[in-house]
């Protein structure tokens, strides 16, 4: 089983304190806050593209890397780091070849059903007004996503004017990063 495996290594990790080389404090040394896909293919590739390492950024991983709610947990995760922990950045980064590009939701909402979410569970969805066809909703273009998802942050009536919001998309093979939005250019 695939938690047994987690840990009996994490037992062995812990004994032979191989975490010593990944102590570092909570605050980011380069007060940078980076929001990206969960894509598997950029779990190493991006903070090495990027050259950040263990203790210099918040990294905020969700499908697509996209800001779908102003007052959501990705934003206020985002505003988190920037009033209490110290980041005076933020980056957005996707990815091309993202999962999240032109999804279907119907076709989501029919895997949910084989796996046996009930109609009454929809019904309960649609109650807390979740219209589940947009919320599961991705992007046609990745580089428009990046520019709503910065747009959100930058006309946030919470956001200080003065934090550069940048948006970046990545190649997840190569690493190579594209500028969409330097956010410098809008920062006070």
């Amino acid at each position: 089983m695939l938690l047994d495996e987690i840990l009996t290594f994490n037992t062995s990790f812990v004994e032979n304190k191989e975490y010593e080389p990944y102590q570092t404090e909570r605050y980011p040394n380069k007060k940078l806050v980076i929001l990206s896909c969960m894509d598997t293919r950029l779990v190493e590739l991006l903070p090495k593209a990027m050259n950040v390492r263990n203790g210099d950024v918040k990294i905020i991983k969700n499908a697509g890397a996209i800001i779908s709610s102003p007052y959501g947990s990705v934003v206020r995760s985002i505003l988190i780091s920037l009033y209490e922990l110290r980041a005076e950045e933020v980056m957005i980064v996707g990815h091309h070849n993202c999962g999240m590009a032109n999804i279907d939701p119907n076709s989501i909402i029919q895997k949910m059903q084989e796996h046996g979410v009930t109609e009454e569970a929809f019904k309960q969805v649609e109650q807390e007004d979740i219209n589940l066809q947009k919320w599961l909703t991705g992007f046609d273009n990745v580089e428009e996503s990046v520019k709503r998802s910065v747009d959100k942050l930058r006309t946030h009536p919470l956001f200080p004017k003065s934090t550069p919001i940048h948006g970046l998309v990545i190649n997840p093979s190569t690493g190579k990063l594209q500028l969409i939005d330097n956010g410098y250019e809008y920062s006070t």
